[in-house]
């Protein structure tokens, strides 16, 4: 598998060594895309390149953004890291070795790591399809943030000898284009309020994006609840008739 399109996203990092030692991280896995929720002028340049060692061309190719969503449109699936299950985040967790599976079968995606103090907030953990953890002690669950990223890629370096599918899954920004035409489809014949929009879509990301589907799939999922919505309107005549 090619490792090149597997991203590892910083969401907000703090301190500029961690930085340095996620790419040191990274570089042990055969990882090299790093992207980063924040503004490159404030971090330290020369603390980030202490702590990166030989792995500094992961920092200095690493590309910089304003929200998770933006980072991933181009990825297949977004996995974000939590400690935390609930029903504001995510209710299943995956674990390293079942997000492998995930990043064979998409043929690569994202995985994002939040701030080293307060970890991926509900909203941001939101913008990710599905949730990662880490299995650690109850009383000292907190990762460092470098060694959860170490865990992680070893995890994937480890798995990516699996047979990967034949197809090039789409990505985070075509794929809502799909969640898009369901919501809209769903709302047409009444199936939800406009309040109940929002959760809608966010049940579809997660599971559309863990299948990992190609162009053709999600043109065929269009089809059927664009269909779906002119069969609804047929009755609809029929009925008043």
């Amino acid at each position: 598998m090619d490792l090149s399109q597997i991203y590892i996203v910083l969401c907000r990092p703090e301190e500029s060594r961690n930085i340095g030692s996620v790419c040191r991280a990274m570089a042990n896995s055969g990882l090299v895309n790093l992207r980063i929720v924040g503004r490159r002028e404030d971090y330290d340049d020369e603390k980030v390149r202490v702590l990166a060692i030989h792995s500094v061309y992961i920092w200095e190719r690493a590309e910089f953004y304003d929200s998770i969503t933006n980072a991933t449109r181009d990825c297949s699936f977004v996995a974000g890291t939590t400690r935390r299950p609930g029903k504001r985040r995510k209710d299943k967790l995956l674990l390293p070795e079942e997000l492998v599976s995930q990043v064979v079968k998409n043929a690569g995606g994202a995985i994002v790591f939040g701030n080293e103090r307060t970890g991926l907030t509900d909203s941001e953990l939101n913008e990710c399809t599905m949730g990662v953890t880490i299995p650690s002690h109850k009383d000292f669950g907190s990762l460092n943030l470098s060694h959860a990223v170490q865990i992680i890629g070893y995890s994937i370096y480890r798995g990516t000898h699996l047979n990967s599918p034949g197809i090039t899954p789409v990505s985070m920004e075509r794929l809502d284009k799909t969640v898009h035409t369901i919501a809209d489809d769903l709302q047409k014949i009444g199936f939800f309020s406009i309040t109940g929009r929002d959760d809608m879509e966010r049940f579809w990301r997660g599971i559309l994006s863990r299948s990992g589907l190609s162009e053709g799939e999600c043109k065929y999922i269009e089809k059927i609840f664009n269909k779906a919505v002119g069969l609804a309107g047929r009755s609809s005549v029929k009925v008043n008739n």
